[in-house]
């Protein structure tokens, strides 16, 4: 149930945030990865929950002598933009959270601000690392997805918690250990808030994930116990979880399953075909985010002519076959699919979602590693990589397997930037590129981009 760690609220290197000093500074430009750069005394200062043009005043969060740059929260607005917008999720509102005396959850960072300004700002972002990376001037409308009155709330078919000191269902502060109980979770699906599992007790579990799929199939909890925790304090956990919802444990370090009660699976639908998804694998987090990719990539690549029946293609970080499935119905029993994918839970999704289709092989193995040992010319790629990239190896495989086409669905700018530099590098260019708020609230976004040969 991992999401290329597309989840809005992951933890990078961690810090323990408190009061520290506070500083009155103009908030710039918003940069990659939901910060405002602000100015003091020389000094770069990564601002959080602003918006360009204000005046704020900050807390600083990070701020040692040593550091390049420094972290903050803003705490007070002074001069407010047009654009700002009371936030929907107190937890995760900073100038409330910090009257209160510590810091906002993660994950709606950019609540606070006006969702056409918030898609403005992300196609500033990736405006700037293709710029920044790749050398490209391109400006792409970040289009939005599903309905326009939903606030950008209800759309997480996935979510990940944290569990508080005393037991209660919680998540993090950004970059920090403090974790925030919670009693909502307003951008899930309402699947996920029916649970109430904020009114289950959780002392022994360091981590809680929640699949509901869009589809109204069974939903499956996925339990981290921590070390020492045995079956009875599970049994205790189980007793208190709605009975049509399948339990399982799960090990984050080493991704492995066990089923506690019911299944250690969910079955996504999406493109008139069915996939089942096990608790580990990777499922895309927006309920239409699915048809939504599909639709772009396909159109890409049946648009330009690279997919059509008897083509040779490729799905390459295929996870449980998302792709697979509508390109070998593209292809027909005349074409052949080969579908990789690094995890062996998924890739054994992607076996039992694809077992009726003859043109597609599924192959268990890292990219690099396949694509080397099976050398093969293809009329066209898929790449889906997780959030670090493809990399310049894979990328000069890619281009030595003399596609006609790739359609790369990226969810990180930068990355994805990066391996556009690759490409430039080798002779090809961006043909096409599409843009989408698949994380509204947030500062992520997904891209599609159609890269062929230059010549």
């Amino acid at each position: 149930m991992t999401s290329h760690s597309n989840s809005p609220h992951d933890q990078d290197s961690k810090e323990q945030a408190g009061p520290g000093p506070e500083l009155v500074v103009d908030v710039g430009p918003i940069a990659h990865g939901g910060h405002f750069i602000a100015r003091h005394e020389g000094r770069v200062i990564f601002v959080r929950h602003g918006i360009p043009g204000e005046k704020v005043r900050i807390r600083l969060t990070d701020s040692g002598d040593s550091s390049r740059f420094w972290r903050a929260d803003v705490v007070e607005v002074l001069e407010a933009s047009p654009d700002r917008v009371p936030h929907f999720w107190k937890p995760a509102d900073s100038l409330g959270s910090w009257r209160r005396g510590g810091p906002p959850v993660g994950g709606a960072e950019l609540g606070h601000i006006s969702l056409p300004r918030q898609r403005a700002l992300k196609s500033e972002v990736l405006a700037e690392q293709l710029k920044r990376l790749a050398g490209m001037d391109i400006t792409t409308e970040v289009e939005a997805v599903g309905r326009n009155d939903d606030g950008g709330l209800g759309w997480r078919t996935r979510a990940g918690f944290a569990v508080t000191s005393k037991g209660r269902l919680g998540m993090h502060a950004h970059r920090s250990d403090v974790v925030v109980p919670v009693k909502e979770m307003p951008l899930a699906l309402h699947g996920i808030n029916e649970l109430r599992l904020w009114d289950v007790d959780l002392p022994g579990i360091a981590r809680v994930e929640v699949a509901v799929p869009a589809n109204g199939s069974r939903p499956l909890i996925l339990l981290a116990p921590e070390e020492g925790t045995g079956p009875k304090r599970l049994h205790s956990i189980i007793s208190q979880l709605p009975h049509d919802v399948s339990v399982a444990s799960f090990d984050p370090g080493k991704g492995d399953v066990l089923q506690l009660r019911g299944r250690t699976w969910v079955q996504e639908s999406a493109a008139g075909h069915e996939y089942r998804v096990s608790g580990e694998g990777f499922w895309q987090i927006h309920k239409d985010a699915p048809e939504t990719l599909v639709g772009a990539v396909t159109e890409f690549l049946s648009g330009g002519g690279y997919l059509q029946p008897g083509s040779t293609v490729a799905d390459l970080y295929a996870g449980a076959g998302l792709f697979t499935a509508p390109l070998a119905d593209a292809v027909g029993v005349t074409g052949s699919v080969l579908s990789v994918e690094g995890s062996p839970g998924t890739s054994r999704d992607a076996r039992k979602n694809l077992h009726g289709q003859p043109q597609v092989e599924i192959v268990q193995g890292r990219v690099e590693r396949v694509l080397h040992q099976r050398p093969r010319s293809f009329d066209s790629l898929v790449l889906d990589p997780p959030r670090a990239g493809a990399g310049k190896a894979v990328v000069k495989q890619l281009m030595a397997s003399g596609p006609r086409a790739i359609a790369y669905v990226s969810c990180d700018p930068a990355s994805f930037a990066r391996d556009l530099g690759y490409f430039q590098q080798g002779g090809w260019r961006l043909e096409s590129l599409r843009a989408f708020d698949l994380y509204p609230n947030t500062h992520h976004l997904e891209t599609v981009g159609l890269i062929v040969p230059a010549q």
